[in-house]
């Protein structure tokens, strides 16, 4: 992946670092938890043995997983995102929303209690408000 322009946007910067199919499949199958190596070869179907390997040395260089050895002979290890690593969660959760509205909804999150497919929102903490819908959307900027 090509490292971030100097001056580039919030959103460049991200992509530099996590901007690709495999990065983020990697990313969302170490949410529930730690994952050794073949069990993410197993629950990321299509990714080659060489191109894991690659995201995973270069999520931990980034400081998005730690790599817990458990073995070493043959040196082995599970993987574990870091609080940074988690914090991605939010996007990834976002992007699974963009694209369940645009394939099968059967696939969308749903909430529990009644099945509806749930929905994301812009939300300010401080004023206590949903900014989605405020008729001036160009108070909302990405930082």
């Amino acid at each position: 992946m090509a490292e971030p322009e100097h001056g580039s946007s919030p959103l460049a910067e991200a992509l530099a670092r996590v901007g690709d199919r495999w990065t983020l499949l990697v990313v969302e199958a170490l949410l529930p938890g730690p994952r050794r190596f073949n069990d993410l070869l197993i629950q990321i179907p299509g990714i080659a043995a060489n191109i894991l390997s690659d995201r995973l040395k270069r999520l931990e260089r980034d400081g998005l997983l730690i790599a817990r050895p458990y073995s070493e002979r043959p040196p082995r290890a599970a993987y574990q995102l870091t609080a940074e690593g988690t914090e991605l969660a939010g996007a990834l959760r976002l992007l699974a929303h963009w694209g369940s509205r645009h394939t099968d909804q059967a696939d969308s999150p749903r909430h529990l209690a009644c099945g509806t497919p749930i929905e994301v929102r812009w939300y300010c903490p401080t004023c206590d408000r949903l900014v989605d819908h405020e008729p001036d959307h160009t108070q909302v900027h990405f930082v």
